[in-house]
């Protein structure tokens, strides 16, 4: 298996468990805090599952390997986008408080280097 394939499903792993263990299964509550922190308490359960279902989404469609680069880039907007909320909403509710953003950070360089330098170019044909 090359190393493209096994950092896809390392990658797809942490949005599955991202999705299911932390947010659909609530087995950590910490998940639930921050969406209720920034979109309100009345509706957090179903909003926190949305999300957790809507990782579990991105797993999949990573393992499928369907329009990868588009996946890619919405895998770094999502990323960025949640974890620039967090940063300034919510700090103190995060496992490493500001320090991650530098883990998101670390998260996107990977997955930009796995699809870009590390996934083989296809043979062209002529």
């Amino acid at each position: 298996m090359t190393p493209n394939k096994v950092l896809n499903f390392l990658i797809a792993a942490v949005w599955l468990a991202n999705g299911l263990f932390c947010k659909v299964l609530n087995v950590v509550p910490r998940h639930q805090q921050i969406v209720a922190s920034i979109l309100g308490s009345d509706h957090a359960v179903l909003f926190t599952k949305m999300i957790g279902s809507a990782e579990i989404a991105m797993a999949v469609w990573i393992i499928s390997g369907y329009k990868a680069r588009v996946n890619v880039i919405i895998q770094v907007i999502v990323i960025g986008a949640m974890n620039m909320m967090e940063f300034f909403l919510v700090p103190d509710l995060l496992l490493w408080g500001r320090f991650n953003l530098l883990f998101a950070f670390l998260f996107i360089l990977l997955i930009v280097y796995n699809e870009y330098y590390l996934k083989p170019k296809p043979a062209h044909q002529n």
